[in-house]
């Protein structure tokens, strides 16, 4: 075996920054399409909806009725939920900074896909720190594709009572590490399109959601109603006390 074939065979080391750059050897393939040609004739506008927030904090849940009403109503969206990832395209990494940081890069470019695609992918994924957010929001920026941060700011204590899967228990025992909240960080967004609490509750927290993803959009599909919810922008409520939380974005 020469030099060079040893070099070859051995493991390529994981890619884990943000700016990581694209091997000279690889050119973006041309389709006959262009995106507004498909997004036309296909009825179909894309736009990826990011939401961010500590473990069982709601975020899947918020992402799965957000999913229903939009696939109610015609729009073609997809939740990419982050244990979903984890079982195939993610499941390669571990729960490190560098594997979490490759973990929001990859559902960011495999949401640009969707979104290009006339899709509303729909990312529900706990993406602890800022820097890689924000990666994956200039990202589409560069691309001319909507993205719009949701932060799903449900307490620590809440989401400890809640613990559905177990793990905050688990951690805080000890038999868990690098656990968001507990003894790894998350770096709250310091300017998300929109937040929810708990206090709003789920209805109104997915009227919220659509009401900015329509005004980015372009407009709702035709026989969508988005009732009852608050003004586009910011979403700010006082801390959930016991009842709200165990009533509204419970998983």
């Amino acid at each position: 075996m020469t030099a060079d074939q040893s070099r070859t065979n051995q493991p390529r080391a994981r890619e884990t920054r943000a700016d990581r750059s694209t091997s000279p050897n690889v050119c973006w393939q041309q389709t006959e399409l262009t995106r507004p040609q498909r997004w036309d004739t296909l009825g179909a506008r894309g736009g990826t909806v990011w939401l961010t927030g500590l473990p069982s904090s709601g975020k899947s849940t918020l992402g799965a009725s957000v999913e229903a009403s939009l696939v109610g109503h015609g729009r073609h969206a997809y939740l990419l939920d982050g244990d979903n990832l984890r079982h195939g395209i993610c499941a390669d990494l571990g729960f490190s900074r560098e594997d979490r940081e490759s973990n929001v890069l990859r559902a960011g470019e495999l949401a640009m896909l969707f979104a290009d695609s006339g899709t509303i992918p729909i990312v529900a994924l706990v993406s602890p720190f800022e820097a890689a957010r924000t990666h994956v929001r200039q990202r589409h920026a560069a691309a001319g594709l909507p993205f719009m941060e949701v932060f799903v700011n449900t307490p620590l204590w809440v989401c400890v009572e809640r613990d559905p899967k177990g793990l905050y228990a688990r951690a805080m025992g000890g038999d868990l590490d690098n656990f968001t909240g507990i003894d790894d960080p998350y770096e709250s967004p310091e300017q998300p399109e929109l937040e929810v609490t708990p206090r709003l509750g789920l209805p109104a927290a997915v009227d919220a959601v659509l009401a900015v993803l329509y005004e980015r959009l372009g407009g709702a599909p035709a026989g969508a109603t988005v009732a009852g919810h608050p003004a586009p922008g910011i979403v700010a409520t006082s801390p959930a006390r016991h009842a709200h939380a165990r009533d509204a974005l419970t998983a």
